[in-house]
């Protein structure tokens, strides 16, 4: 017997959300949570307006319910509805910075940093990506720690094929030139210590 794939799940489930199915609106979220938190927590670098998004997030899909159009995959749905949400948060945060800025009188007021979403990824790497500017870090996050096809991706980002592609590229590219002097200084110290066994 055929295994559902993935889209075929998501639209059985939406199914049953349509008709107030409250068990298959928890699967969903089960399902979809872990990889919106990955995705926006990089996005806003702050475990709790991200967790904020996400919850909301799911308050849109089940308010809009009706509204979901089965010619397309849920997951571009969810995904967009949940990057426009913490584009808005961006937006609120450049205006909430540039009014502090404006009334701070000399060094008085000190701008907080917000605590870094942990990751499954090892830490160097995570540090890498959130280092990457927004286009290039949502493109790469949905296509390559995400594995989404490019296609989907841009539907997402609403941006073309060609411009997709362009974008994971140089990310992988930026990514490299970040890593590559921390993988070089690991291997200097690999080398340094086969070097003293040996002498031992």
């Amino acid at each position: 017997m055929r295994k559902p794939t993935d889209k075929e799940t998501d639209f059985a489930l939406m199914k049953a959300i349509q008709k107030g199915n409250m068990v298959a609106f928890n699967t969903m979220v089960n399902r979809y949570k872990d990889r919106l938190m990955n995705v926006i927590g990089r996005m806003l670098s702050s475990q709790e307006e991200a967790e904020d998004i996400v919850q909301e997030t799911f308050v849109r899909v089940y308010q809009h319910r009706q509204s979901f159009n089965f010619q397309h995959c849920f997951s571009t749905w969810i995904y967009t509805i949940c990057l426009n949400l913490a584009r808005n948060e961006l937006r609120k945060r450049k205006r909430a910075r540039h009014y502090d800025i404006t009334e701070m009188k000399g060094n008085e007021a000190e701008l907080a940093v917000d605590p870094k979403i942990p990751s499954r990824l090892p830490e160097v790497i995570a540090a890498a990506i959130e280092s990457l500017p927004e286009k290039y870090r949502m493109a790469f996050m949905l296509r390559d720690v995400q594995e989404m096809p490019y296609e989907e991706v841009a539907q997402i980002l609403d941006v073309p094929l060609g411009t997709v592609k362009s974008r994971v590229n140089r990310a992988r590219l930026m990514l490299r030139d970040k890593l590559r002097p921390r993988m070089e200084e690991q291997n200097a110290l690999s080398k340094s210590t086969l070097l003293a066994v040996n002498l031992l």
